[in-house]
């Protein structure tokens, strides 16, 4: 579809909603060819508007308000879901390289844009761990655990529990439906975390069982315990998921900071390593581990059973949580 009406209407002529007019832009830039490229541009235009719809957005709906700060206040953001473990650095930088390929297609230049997502971000991608986790030493964790409760944040801490014990992402343990786990980890010995998932990877087409052991069962007790009444899940009935994130989240990550801790993401790291020692026999290789040059097969199969139990669809991936094959 062609501009609907001169470029220096709403929208620079595409319409009067935000998340309409990206993609009619792309459209018009790539003509009838690329589909895939525009639909990836368009799915991550929509992130881009939901945020910007959102309290702690800047709530634009015509892209003539957007300004390269606007841009950079977006990187913030996408910045604090990389440090608490929802989005990859490479899904994040995805995501402002294609508002910054929208934007010029709405504008008609370059003048709006991030110069340099990975400085924006202020991470580089990386495929390989160089350091290993931090969150490794349950004692650690339990004095973390115990430092929340003091500070009455005791959902942060089953989040924590949930995270170093099953490996679950900070979004999957917030909305773990705890009725059904209790009930799987009882039933079947194992549990299947299907809430909260990246990329819409749940249901039958996507399971991902994780086998019971005490320190799971200990924390999806205590996860029962610290859910609000009437809750399925970590969140309050009347609570959103951005007001947790402010009000439960922000202070606790600076609890976690000052026990040597970078984030909750640190913790599926480390369930990750303990994984891969009690699959293959030998220490991770971020922990000086060699099995891979003493048996490669065995290391590739623990990559692949660690890359199903923390919900990736490449092996390749385990590598920035284990270390690489050395």
């Amino acid at each position: 579809m062609a501009l609907v009406g001169r470029r220096d209407g709403r929208n620079f002529g595409y319409g009067r909603q935000l998340s309409y007019a990206g993609p009619q832009a792309l459209k018009d830039l790539f003509g009838d060819g690329h589909y895939g490229t525009v639909k990836a541009h368009s799915d991550r235009w929509q992130a881009f508007v939901r945020w910007c719809r959102s309290e702690g957005g800047p709530r634009f709906n015509d892209a003539r308000r957007i300004d390269r700060q606007t841009l950079l206040d977006y990187a913030g953001a996408l910045r604090q879901q990389v440090e608490q473990g929802e989005l990859t650095i490479a899904t994040a930088q995805n995501r402002l390289s294609s508002v910054n390929r929208v934007m010029a297609a709405l504008r008609g230049d370059q003048y709006v844009k991030v110069w340099s997502p990975s400085k924006a971000l202020g991470q580089q991608r990386t495929t390989v761990r160089i350091a290993a986790p931090q969150g490794q030493d349950r004692g650690q964790v339990k004095r973390i655990v115990e430092a929340l409760c003091e500070h009455q944040l005791p959902r942060a801490a089953a989040i924590v529990q949930m995270a170093r014990a099953a490996g679950m992402r900070l979004r999957e343990a917030v909305l773990a439906d705890l009725p059904r786990l209790k009930r799987e980890a009882e039933h079947y010995g194992k549990i299947n975390i299907q809430d909260g998932t990246k990329g819409g990877r749940s249901g039958a087409s996507a399971p991902r069982w994780i086998a019971v052991n005490h320190y799971i069962r200990d924390a999806l007790a205590f996860a029962h315990q610290v859910s609000p009444g009437g809750s399925r899940n970590l969140l309050a009935p009347d609570e959103s998921y951005l007001d947790f994130q402010q009000r439960t989240l922000r202070p606790a990550r600076n609890i976690l900071h000052k026990h040597n801790l970078k984030g909750f993401h640190e913790l599926r790291a480390a369930f990750a390593c303990e994984r891969y020692e009690q699959i293959t026999q030998h220490p991770a290789p971020i922990n000086d581990g060699h099995c891979y040059q003493l048996d490669r097969r065995f290391d590739q199969q623990a990559r692949v059973q660690i890359s199903y139990e923390l919900g990736h669809g490449r092996i390749d991936v385990v590598s920035a949580y284990i270390g690489g094959r050395a």
